[in-house]
């Protein structure tokens, strides 16, 4: 096995070369095999890849990508084998690496550095005024935490975020906690990526989740696959993909960049995907400019009226506000179309007749979509379009939000939500005798805001990577150090733990891959996928450490110290068997009834929608909603480009697992910026020079970034591409999308500098 890295590597001089035009093969095995081998050694390789997302195993703590019900040796992907590896390495960071790096030492490393450290293995505390954390029992952590929750002036003084890998039954109990102890500042990493998805949906189609399953997808005649990249970010999706050609299917892709795995797939899992040439899944690619995606979509929708291609029975019997949409859409014209798109008429009408073509249609989505401040009137338009066809409800068709982190999804399903239904308090209440608050919480933003502000004191964050994620860099960080008390529940260091308020508090858990042992025996967690599918986890490895709690235990545990005699809740029952948990989450959550029995079949079940298995919408009007927003684009000045933030494909989230971006022809190296070569050229940008990204805000304000190595790369005209963390401190706190407040990291209006 080989070490960690004793310093950080060099990072402001990639290499480039020729971006790639094909996903995985021979090269994602051989590296897949090569990160686990470093990091967990052979023996421990096989043990632990062999039993990722099997149905007596642990669900992958990378993408909610759902598996189909007959499963492949290897159910795994090449970012999935590396997000594995580095939670069941055998690298550890004991009290000893804290001695030696202070938390000043720790701040100026890379992400990419603390990440490769190891394993967590002790709680750690940092006093007010040390630099240095030390170790602390278990009951001296819980207590610290009860202190600080104890002198605030009001519970909303507290912040309760959670990361998407949380099982759904630790995120019960944390929702749980939250609201017994009376606040609803639970924000969580939807808040960053498809609360936008949500908030559409939910207005649109009643239910805040998409409406298609696996099977779906195999059975769709066209697949439109908008602003996702699935080669890096979902690589399983390709697989699914690859089905669908083989059954017929079409594929349109909409992205400003072309992606390697929406080009061509090298199925690992297949002999001509390993020694052949693959498969060539897009069918028609329309590079659209960054923020098009509604004009696209209109378009679509205007011609689609104009050809006589409405299913006028299915939007005649299940849809409301058809005339008025279709007002709008008939008042759109070519000019304004092909401004926000930036592609040629004769592109967006050969799509046109691929979709008229098209009897069962799926659209699917992702950051590209959620993330510009029109993106919820994006969405929307996005629903409009399947609408007018009559694909909701159908078999073969439907939208398909694709959800990044594990468990995403199942967290807002648990009620980790700053505003909750009014009928879920309903049920926590009637189940728990507790008075659940009412007033609406706090979300990510808000979260920095009220920290800033001293209107919060206390953060606690179960999993994630709250400062990386995070906008608007300097000022999250400039609210973090103003709290009294930061907590993160971890697996591994990250930054988040190298900026903190007055006191800090790491608290090491066990990860999905290691057995989870309570006074009721050998626990499992649960985990919804991205279409909805609940299963069981269950971890196999001896844990990395004797002092590691689980994320239950240390949600029971923390509960019981700060909540007292005085609460009724079961805790210390909850904390030693975790069916008991699952029994309360089965009165209290539509769909979960007989929630243990249910997911103690292999494979799990099936959450139900209305839209989808019904054709029923619960939505104000009791129908699926037309809606007839204005079309919008970011309008960029003369000299300026539109710059996206996006991930390498060695990187997932904010966890960076190399410095390599293999399907874009970068290596050893994050600190780039790709600019079309006609932008470049007219901007006086030379391949491989340097330069300084500002961001430039309609209030005056600017934001800066610098030092990135210009690469010239076949991005969509005017538009602009470059890594987050490391340009999240170009989006300041006030960008965000309108009704989701989702930070509007894809459509940055940047000035591009020589340093």
């Amino acid at each position: 096995m080989r070490k960690p890295p004793a310093e950080d590597p060099v990072q402001d001089a990639p290499d480039v070369s020729a971006p790639a035009d094909s996903a995985a093969g021979t090269k994602a095995v051989t590296r897949s095999l090569r990160t686990a081998r470093q990091q967990m050694g052979v023996r421990r390789t096989a043990l632990t890849l062999l039993r990722v997302n099997q149905k007596d195993g642990f669900d992958c703590p990378g993408c909610a990508w759902p598996e189909e019900d007959k499963r492949h040796t290897a159910e795994f992907c090449e970012n999935g084998a590396k997000a594995v590896a580095e939670e069941a390495t055998l690298r550890r960071v004991t009290p000893g690496f804290f001695e030696a790096h202070p938390v000043p030492d720790l701040a100026r490393r890379s992400g990419y550095w603390l990440g490769q450290q190891g394993r967590l293995t002790q709680p750690m505390y940092l006093p007010e005024g040390a630099d240095t954390y030390q170790p602390v029992p278990w009951e001296r952590a819980f207590d610290i935490v009860a202190e600080e929750l104890h002198s605030l002036a009001s519970p909303d003084e507290a912040v309760f975020y959670t990361s998407g890998r949380t099982g759904n039954e630790a995120a019960f109990l944390y929702q749980l906690f939250a609201r017994e102890f009376g606040t609803n500042n639970l924000p969580d990493c939807s808040n960053m990526c498809h609360e936008s998805s949500g908030a559409a949906l939910t207005e649109t189609l009643g239910v805040g989740k998409g409406s298609v399953l696996l099977e779906d997808l195999h059975q769709a005649e066209l697949i439109i696959v908008a602003g996702q990249n699935p080669g890096t970010n979902h690589p399983r999706m390709l697989t699914a993909l690859e089905k669908a050609k083989a059954a017929g299917a079409k594929i349109i892709t909409v992205n400003p960049l072309p992606e390697a795995g929406m080009t061509r797939f090298k199925n690992p899992q297949r002999a001509r995907g390993l020694a052949g040439s693959g498969t060539a899944l897009t069918d028609l690619f329309l590079q659209v400019r960054l923020g098009g995606d509604q004009a696209l979509f209109r378009a679509l929708n205007r011609m689609i009226i104009e050809r006589g291609g409405v299913d006028e029975e299915f939007v005649g019997a299940f849809t409301h506000g058809y005339e008025q949409f279709a007002r709008a859409a008939l008042g759109t014209g070519w000019e304004e179309t092909l401004e926000a798109t930036g592609l040629r008429r004769e592109e967006i009408e050969q799509a046109l007749e691929m979709v008229l073509a098209s009897r069962r249609t799926v659209v699917c989505w992702a950051m590209g979509l959620t993330q510009h401040k029109h993106s919820v009137p994006t969405i929307r338009e996005v629903v409009n379009f399947l609408l007018l066809r009559g694909d909701v409800g159908r078999p073969g068709s439907g939208v398909c939000p694709v959800r990044g982190h594990s468990n995403v999804q199942g967290d807002r399903t648990m009620g980790i939500t700053e505003r909750p239904a009014p009928s879920f308090l309903d049920a926590l209440e009637r189940e728990f005798a507790i008075s659940a608050p009412r007033r609406p919480g706090m979300d990510v933003v808000g979260a920095i805001h009220a920290l800033r502000d001293g209107r919060a004191k206390v953060f606690f964050a179960m999993g994630g990577n709250f400062v990386s994620a995070s906008p608007d860099t300097a000022v999250t960080e400039d609210a973090m150090r103003r709290a009294r008390l930061t907590v993160h529940v971890s697996t591994k260091l990250n930054r988040s733990h190298c900026v903190t308020g007055a006191r800090a508090l790491i608290l090491p858990t066990l990860g999905r891959t290691e057995r989870d042992l309570q006074g009721g025996g050998e626990q499992f967690v649960t985990v919804e996928d991205s279409m909805g599918m609940v299963h069981a986890s269950r971890g196999r490895l001896e844990p990395a450490s004797p002092h590691l709690l689980s994320e239950p235990a240390i949600v029971a545990r923390m509960a019981r110290r700060v909540l007292g005699v005085e609460s009724r809740t079961p805790w210390e029952d909850f904390e030693k068997d975790y069916a008991t948990v699952r029994d309360r989450i089965a009165r209290v959550v539509p769909g979960f009834e007989d929630f243990n029995e249910r997911v103690a079949r292999p494979g799990g079940f099936t959450l139900p929608h209305a839209p989808r298995d019904e054709r029923r919408f619960p939505t104000a009007t009791g129908k699926a909603n037309f809606t007839a927003a204005p079309v919008t684009w970011p309008k960029v000045p003369e000299g300026r480009l539109l710059l996206q933030t996006l991930r390498s494909h060695d990187q997932y989230n904010t966890t960076v697992y190399g410095l390599d971006d293999r399907y874009r022809g970068i290596r050893n190296g994050r600190r780039v910026v790709l600019v079309n070569p006609r932008d470049a050229e007219a901007l006086g940008l030379e391949d491989g020079s340097y330069a300084d990204l500002t961001s430039e805000w309609t209030d005056g304000s600017t934001r800066t970034a610098r030092g990135f190595r210009v690469v010239h790369y076949p991005t969509a005209r005017g538009c602009a591409a470059a890594y987050y963390p490391e340009t999240n401190v170009l989006v300041p706190l006030e960008a965000t999308a309108d009704t989701s407040n989702t930070p509007a990291s894809k459509s940055l209006v940047i000035r591009v500098t020589s340093a």
